[in-house]
């Protein structure tokens, strides 16, 4: 199918469900005053005559041309849109289902027609249940994005280790992950954020990493903010699947190694000590601890970089090891399984799907659907991981439900 003929299916597809949602918009209005009446129904076809005009500029315009964020935008109002009319149309369906079956009913019993003819009237019930329905999605992900996306929240959980040396008692520990600078909007937000975390004061620092998107030239202008990210013994990362450049098409296989060379160092200006499949010592009053790092190591689809056995070796004197691993999964795939004294786990990658709901112990998203270990912290054994939920976003620009994340974690003796 050439994407002439795509572009027009999907119009037509598009169109028709904007047909049936009109339908509703008629039938609630039908009793309005003649101004206001007119203005619901020709802004209902002006702001879909707009969004259909969007739609076609990300097909055949340059949605590159004026940022990616605002290709992100665009792309992610028409999906709230068209997101939205679908639950509208579930309502007028409904509607016309049972239309039908009152139809049928007086057909074949002619003697309970009504003497005002065969017409039946659309539900304004129904009507309004349907419009009602598709402005509440609408309104949630544009909240989302307005206030959702940087509405940053301190996570702190305590720890306890039977192996921590005593000079560590107490330490706190900060994680950053899924930074994903390249979808940014608000420099200022960002900037809060960080100014946030450090208020905690961290005395280590793991960044479990998707420093960008697609590209390293994404974090440039936000590298003076990051290199703010400090702490008294030390700030660490690792790379996620967004940092190698694989999604997306580079001109030749040296371009996009000079792309990941340029990312790592990026992670040097900002202060960040970027672990490639390998582990330091951090000492304290003669007592030490390791932190192991990997390359971004993931089940499924996702690339498998990391070196854990590589990273391992060596660290075995130290009482407590602590990994960063930028994918969860990797946890029950290799980290369980051979090396049960890696005390905990630090990860992100999910981003909790930037959707859900979570209060109190309750804790619902689509991304449970796909990972074991999706948010928050996980426990078997004696071994711990925590899953971070993201300090940015990818894809839509907000986040409902599902805060962009800050944690404290707390390790004390016992």
């Amino acid at each position: 199918m050439s994407k002439v003929m795509a572009l027009f299916f999907i119009l037509a597809v598009l169109l028709l469900i904007d047909g049936y949602v009109f339908q509703a918009v008629s039938t609630i209005s039908r009793e309005w005053a003649a101004g206001w009446k007119t203005f619901a129904r020709y802004g209902f076809w002006v702001f879909t005559g707009v969004t259909i005009a969007a739609i076609v500029w990300y097909a055949y315009g340059d949605p590159y041309k004026y940022g990616s964020q605002l290709r992100n935008l665009v792309l992610t109002g028409i999906v709230i849109v068209y997101f939205s009319k679908l639950f509208a149309v579930l309502f007028v369906l409904i509607d016309d289902v049972q239309r039908g079956i009152r139809w049928l009913a007086r057909y074949f019993q002619p003697d309970t027609k009504p003497s005002g003819g065969n017409s039946i009237p659309r539900s304004e019930f129904l009507a309004k249940a349907a419009v009602i329905t598709a402005t509440i999605p609408f309104a949630a992900m544009t909240y989302g994005i307005i206030s959702g996306a940087h509405d940053y929240r301190i996570r702190r959980r305590t720890l306890y280790l039977p192996n921590l040396p005593k000079s560590f008692d107490g330490i706190r520990i900060g994680q950053l992950s899924d930074i994903h600078s390249g979808s940014f909007f608000s420099k200022t937000s960002v900037k809060g954020g960080i100014d946030m975390f450090m208020e905690e004061k961290p005395d280590l620092i793991f960044f479990t990493g998707d420093l960008v998107n697609n590209e390293t030239s994404e974090v440039g202008e936000y590298i003076d903010l990051f290199a703010k990210i400090k702490a008294p013994l030390g700030v660490f990362s690792v790379t996620g699947n967004h940092d190698y450049g694989d999604y997306k098409s580079w001109a030749s296989a040296a371009a996009k190694q000079k792309n990941f060379s340029a990312l790592i160092e990026a992670h040097r200006l900002m202060g960040f000590e970027l672990l490639m499949n390998e582990h330091r010592f951090i000492e304290q009053g003669g007592d030490k601890l390791a932190v192991i790092g990997i390359e971004n190591w993931g089940a499924g689809r996702f690339a498998k970089y990391g070196k854990l056995a590589e990273a391992y070796r060596g660290s075995q004197e130290a009482p407590v090891k602590l990994l960063l691993s930028h994918d969860p999964s990797h946890w029950d795939a290799q980290v369980r399984p051979n090396y049960p004294d890696i005390d905990i786990a630090f990860a992100g990658h999910t981003h909790g799907f930037q959707f859900g709901v979570e209060i109190g112990d309750f804790k619902w998203s689509p991304s449970q659907y796909v990972y074991k270990q999706w948010a928050g912290l996980y426990r078997e054994g004696n071994q711990y991981l925590y899953v971070n939920r993201g300090f940015g976003y990818i894809g839509y620009p907000g986040r409902v439900g599902i805060p962009p994340e800050l944690t404290i974690i707390e390790l004390k003796r016992g």
